[in-house]
């Protein structure tokens, strides 16, 4: 396994670890997307907790949620050494920034992106997903289920109907955005997925999944300031 650990090592092992785990939570932030997508029903968050209670108690998604809190991790190890790797292969700093290529300046600024996500990640699961789990919240009854669920619509509308909230929110979005759109592609250039007849549609993809994915998360919070 000698081999195996030396290419996870390796500056082309970090970008295959960096590739695989940014697709697998591509993959996720659209059905994190269709799930949010609930909160715009005019049913008092009904469809929204009844969501919610599943993605939290079904054995198999519990799995996978931890499976992407690891990749979460992962990914933001591996860009942090991969940034560190760049920064020391560029040598002189004032220089390296004066001269930069536009891939030196995309690295650069994937780096500065994922920073500003992952606060946001930690902000956010703070701020809704640790309230879940530490029982503070009151439980509602929906149709779906014969028992209460955790009312977590109550902290995500309350967050919602807060205009610097929402403005920080949007702003999130579009870091995500400009984060996805060069991640997407070079996900899929690390992994040799680049040929002439193919290229053309990731290309075409990756824009509309890179602003399609983060408009439609920011849509939601803005959506329900003006409706609340």
């Amino acid at each position: 396994m000698s081999w195996f650990s030396k290419f996870l090592s390796s500056s082309i092992g970090q970008k295959v670890i960096m590739s695989l785990t940014g697709i697998f939570l591509m993959l996720f932030l659209i059905v994190h997307l269709l799930g949010n997508f609930q909160l715009l029903k005019d049913d008092g968050g009904e469809a929204f907790n009844t969501y919610a209670f599943f993605m939290t108690h079904n054995p198999l998604i519990k799995i996978i949620s931890y499976s992407l809190y690891a990749f979460i991790l992962w990914h933001a190890v591996q860009g942090i050494r991969l940034w560190q790797n760049n920064k020391a292969a560029r040598g002189n700093i004032k220089y390296a920034v004066a001269h930069a290529r536009p891939g030196e300046r995309n690295a650069r600024n994937m780096a500065w992106f994922g920073i500003v996500i992952f606060v946001f990640i930690i902000l956010h699961m703070w701020q809704f997903w640790l309230q879940m789990k530490m029982g503070v919240l009151p439980p509602v009854e929906v149709e779906a289920y014969d028992h209460p669920v955790t009312n977590l619509y109550i902290p995500v509308a309350e967050a919602f109907q807060n205009l610097g909230y929402v403005i920080f929110y949007v702003i999130c979005m579009v870091v995500i955005g400009l984060h996805l759109w060069h991640g997407f592609w070079s996900s899929f250039q690390t992994l040799g997925i680049n040929h002439p007849r193919y290229t053309p549609l990731i290309t075409v993809v990756g824009y509309i999944y890179a602003v399609g994915v983060p408009l439609g998360f920011a849509i939601i919070p803005v959506w329900m300031y003006l409706m609340g």
